[in-house]
């Protein structure tokens, strides 16, 4: 395996703890509602999407950018647009300490996202 490979399966392995913490968020701030929110990611050529899917209306959901995340570098950045992300890096997922913190801080609104 290389480089490369081993990197996005951490990655790809990292979104899937990250979406389970928001999704974790979530539920306990709004018991009763489990299965409302959901993501998706979608790959792109230099990103993951991940892409908040909220059901609180069974005909219609919405449908948001959530955050860009890099595919080379698992550096998470905040949307700018639905097509581009903020400039600034908010957290790297291939760093365990910074992905820790991603996980600690990670709310389904997206309030962790924002630079402080």
């Amino acid at each position: 395996m290389t480089s490369l490979s081993v990197n996005t399966a951490l990655i790809e392995e990292r979104i899937e703890g990250l979406i389970k913490a928001l999704i974790h968020n979530y539920e306990r701030q709004y018991p009763g509602n489990y299965g409302k929110l959901n993501f998706e990611i979608k790959r792109g050529s230099k990103y993951y999407k991940l892409i908040e899917v909220m059901n609180a209306n069974e005909t219609r959901p919405s449908r948001s950018v959530h955050a860009f995340i890099s595919r080379q570098t698992g550096a998470v950045y905040k949307p700018a647009s639905w097509k581009a992300p903020a400039i600034h890096v908010r957290y790297q997922l291939l760093d365990d300490a910074s992905y820790e913190a991603c996980l600690h801080n990670a709310d389904y609104a997206g309030s962790y996202l924002y630079m402080r």
